[in-house]
């Protein structure tokens, strides 16, 4: 589709999904231009806004998990997390932008582990998709389209799970706003490619994770209630112990007096 076919929107709701250390703070702080994310992995998902080449922008950080995780390997509330991160732009995000460094090899692991996480929120969120290459200053005379051809299959693949849709940033040339412009035109073609619509994770995946999450909340909170009574029940035991000492300490003053 021809970028003049696309809609300039004013509003505009980005996920940023991917691995740790893969780039997803700094892309998010180029994207708005000013430091809005710490760079210090969080295990909850982070929201900011600014307003970037005549829009609003709202952008989600979702927590990243570790290079080569399967899903099953991913602690359970990371996936819930990865989950939620859709609801907190409602009504949805406009594209969610899934981070690749370049300067890494793309492997068969890496590949099966990004598409497992993304996965978590339906396959309908590929149409949603654009691959965001970060590390783009280390491909230096190469193009990202041979760089994609050297990667081989695995990289293809994922590449045809959203649409053959990609964009590379350099994190390290914040100064250049035409790749940012570019990334915003892009996630906007997408927007027309879905006929106007944005991404919305189906009702009831996202219930059951509220749900497990509300049930997980009070185990914590029943586990707290415990531990404080386990510990007044040795506060008391030890008051009652030290009477008692002090008793008998009394008792044998009293004796030898």
């Amino acid at each position: 589709m021809d970028s003049s076919d696309a809609q300039h929107l004013s509003e505009l709701r980005i996920v940023l999904m991917g691995n740790r250390r893969a780039g997803k703070s700094s892309s998010g702080n180029t994207i708005l231009g000013r430091e809005e994310f710490d760079l210090k992995r969080s295990a909850q998902c982070v929201r900011r806004h600014g307003e970037v080449a005549d829009r609003h922008i709202t952008v989600i950080e979702a927590p990243g998990w570790w290079n080569n995780y399967t899903v099953e390997k991913s602690p359970e509330i990371l996936k819930q997390e990865i989950v939620l991160s859709v609801s907190l732009c409602p009504p949805g995000p406009h594209a969610v932008l899934l981070i690749i460094r370049v300067d890494t090899r793309f492997k068969e692991g890496k590949r099966k582990a990004l598409q497992d996480h993304l996965d978590l929120l339906s396959e309908r969120v590929w149409s949603h998709t654009i691959v965001l290459f970060t590390h783009g200053d280390s491909l230096s005379d190469t193009s990202i389209e041979q760089h994609i051809e050297s990667e081989g299959q695995d990289l293809q693949r994922l590449l045809d799970k959203c649409g053959n849709r990609f964009h590379v940033l350099n994190n390290l040339n914040r100064s250049d706003d035409t790749q940012i412009k570019e990334l915003l035109e892009k996630i906007e073609e997408t927007v027309a490619q879905n006929n106007g619509r944005h991404f919305e994770i189906d009702r009831k995946i996202l219930q059951e994770v509220e749900e497990r999450r509300r049930a997980e909340e009070e185990r914590a909170k029943e586990r707290m209630k415990r531990m404080k009574k386990q510990r007044e029940n040795i506060r008391s035991q030890m008051s009652e112990s030290t009477y008692f000492i002090m008793q008998i300490f009394t008792l044998s003053l009293s004796s030898k007096s």
